[in-house]
């Protein structure tokens, strides 16, 4: 073949400044894109052999090579597959990578500001190289039988030379020459790391060699065997066989029934950083109404904030794309874990197109489709397993009821409340034949008022979960015809007359020098604690926007949040249990006269008491509490 010189066709010379400004903040991509070509190069020629139209060894071994040579600074990516002839060259190198690449420009030149906006450049396939590359050689030997080996080299991507070939092998070997700014980035172990990254899963073992390492390793085996020679020791040869980086049949690729539990669990472990075993998992495995293959787990969690960076990853054709992409993947799933192979993923487009398009809004459809389907699944087969995983699940459960309403409308009759008395039950049973549902914050403080609601006949329920404020006005508003409310919100019994009311505010309001004190009477048997501070649920509500009004504060003479005390008011009152023998004798003393100021003591020594029951007791009303009750206790002794 004699030397052919030519130009690339392309209209505008600026294209890979363009390309590059686009992938400044990916520039391992071309590791990804390279090895895709390899893969694609090694499929096709399996199908054609399939076909009967390609002819390959019984034992033929598909192999992808990843060869970095410090020494010359080059990165070569070697593929035993379909290989190319001098006219594929011309067509898929010199022009329609280009016709791809403009495509590509075209949709993004006004976007420039947006460089995050690209969740996918295969379309730039081979010539991403020139993102880290000085010069570029590709050497290629089509597998048409007397096809030459051709050798195309470009230092620019613009302007290249095809010349004959040596090459004896089928297959294409890509070489680049990295530009000094790579070399700073790219060594043996980023390209390890960057191959580790993008291609786990690709369907062609990947094998990958550091020219300079395996150098060293060959001079010290030389070293020791020359050593143990001279010593007249046997020296056994140690075992140099390389292994693939990657597994070409991830477990998403078998069929359910073909992986067992163990096997699930093993993957799961090795592609995410968690010591401990997922709950259970979803396999997804279908060729319509589009591909899609992978398996989402549920996993143990603090039900605490956790990263969610990398939780659900996404392949293309067993190529890694990116971590949770939204338009596919609704947020409140990233609380699960897991890998998606989308074979039929638009990559070449901006999110916000992404976000329009039919394919991607059905594919996210069916995935919220399948998890709440096997929630169902499992709590209509195994109730007692699904309220054990309960914990673990039930943010991620009332978060999606929250986000997505088609997963809403699917999980809303298995949602589970915790019962302070064991066990769970779902919103059906907790409202039957009831308008309100009984639910406290911290059981141990609100022993009290627990005690008084189960009395009344409500089943309590336990809701101590950052979500579960908003997730009850949420049920509220889908619902209607019940209301939740905190246990020290109502308390059953009967109401006090005026007179006696009268009596025990003053007596209370002068014990507590607090005129504004609202005290309320109520028979709430002799069993009960002599006092209780009661909060209305609505009041209790805007106490919690408060605090998220709180945090905003600045404290400055302009800030909005400043005056929260007239925004939301703190709005309870002490009731005031006059069936209580103290309480009885507390006003006898107060009558008499003769005691006043033991008296006021203790009435506040009750108010303290109904305080701290209700869990508002501050510092140093609490300090004030204990030294109190430790002279009363002084006072049993005497």
């Amino acid at each position: 073949m004699s030397l052919k010189t030519g130009k690339v066709t392309v209209t505008t010379e600026n294209i890979f400044p363009v390309i590059r400004q686009w992938l400044y903040s990916d520039q391992d991509i071309f590791v990804r894109e390279l090895v895709s070509n390899c893969c694609d190069a090694v499929a096709k020629f399996k199908r054609l052999v399939e076909l009967g139209q390609a002819e390959a060894a019984e034992d033929e071994d598909y192999r992808i090579d990843v060869i970095y040579d410090d020494a010359n600074k080059t990165i070569a990516f070697e593929d035993n597959g379909i290989g190319m002839t001098a006219e594929e060259i011309e067509k898929y190198i010199n022009q329609i990578a280009f016709s791809g690449a403009m495509d590509f420009v075209t949709k993004y030149q006004e976007q420039s500001t947006d460089k995050a906006g690209i969740i996918g450049h295969f379309g730039l396939g081979f010539y991403s190289a020139f993102m880290v590359a000085d010069e570029v050689t590709i050497d290629t030997k089509s597998f048409v039988k007397d096809a030459e080996a051709v050798l195309w080299k470009s230092e620019d991507g613009m302007e290249y030379e095809i010349s004959e070939s040596s090459k004896e092998s089928r297959g294409t070997v890509i070489t680049l020459k990295l530009s000094e700014e790579a070399q700073g980035i790219f060594d043996a172990m980023k390209i390890r790391e960057i191959l580790r990254k993008y291609c786990s899963f690709v369907p062609t073992k990947i094998y990958f060699t550091d020219i300079e390492a395996d150098k060293k390793q060959a001079e010290e085996q030389e070293k020791t065997r020359k050593e143990k020679e001279e010593k007249g020791e046997e020296y056994v040869a140690p075992s140099n066989e390389k292994h693939p980086l990657n597994n070409p049949e991830p477990l998403w690729t078998k069929k359910p029934s073909e992986c067992t539990e163990e096997e699930y669990k093993e993957f799961y472990h090795s592609v995410f950083p968690d010591m401990r075993d997922p709950l259970f998992w979803i396999h997804l495995n279908m060729d319509y109404p589009f591909n899609l293959q992978g398996i989402l787990y549920f996993p143990k969690t603090d039900n605490v904030y956790q990263s969610l960076e990398g939780r659900i990853k996404i392949y293309n054709h067993q190529v890694f794309v990116a971590d949770n992409i939204e338009e596919i993947i609704p947020d409140f799933l990233f609380l699960l874990k897991g890998c998606l192979d989308c074979s039929d993923l638009p990559l070449n487009v901006s999110r916000s197109a992404l976000q329009q398009d039919e394919y991607v809004k059905k594919l996210s459809s069916h995935i919220i489709r399948k998890v709440s389907d096997k929630l169902n699944d499992v709590f209509k087969k195994d109730r007692e397993s699904f309220e054990k995983y309960w914990s673990d699940i039930s943010v991620f459960v009332k978060y999606g009821m929250m986000k997505e309403e088609k997963f809403y409308e699917k999980t809303k009759d298995i949602c589970l409340f915790k019962l302070n008395e064991g066990g769970f039950a779902t919103i059906s049973e907790l409202t039957d034949g009831k308008d309100t549902i009984r639910y406290t914050t911290d059981p141990t403080a609100q022993a009290a008022y627990v005690s008084m609601a189960e009395k009344d006949g409500f089943k309590v329920i336990i809701l101590d979960e950052e979500l579960d404020n908003n997730f009850i006005s949420f049920l509220e508003y889908k619902y209607q015809n019940f209301k939740f409310k905190r246990v020290d919100s109502e308390l059953s019994g009967k109401e006090g007359d005026s007179e006696v009311k009268d009596k025990l505010s003053d007596l209370f309001r002068k014990a507590l020098n607090d005129e504004k004190l609202e005290v309320s009477v109520m028979a709430l048997g002799n069993d009960q604690m002599p006092a209780f501070i009661r909060e209305t649920e609505e009041a209790r509500r805007m106490a919690e926007m408060r605090k998220q009004f709180e945090k905003m504060s600045t404290g400055k003479e302009d800030d909005p949040y400043k005056d929260l005390d007239s925004m939301f008011p703190i709005k309870e009152d002490l009731v005031v249990n006059t069936d209580s023998p103290l309480i009885s004798k507390l006003t006898a003393m107060k009558e008499l006269g003769t005691k006043d100021e033991e008296a006021d003591r203790l009435a506040l020594h009750v108010y303290d008491q109904a305080k701290l029951a209700h869990g508002s007791l501050d510092s140093e009303g609490l300090k004030r509490f204990l030294e109190y009750n430790s002279k009363l206790l002084e006072k049993t002794i005497d």
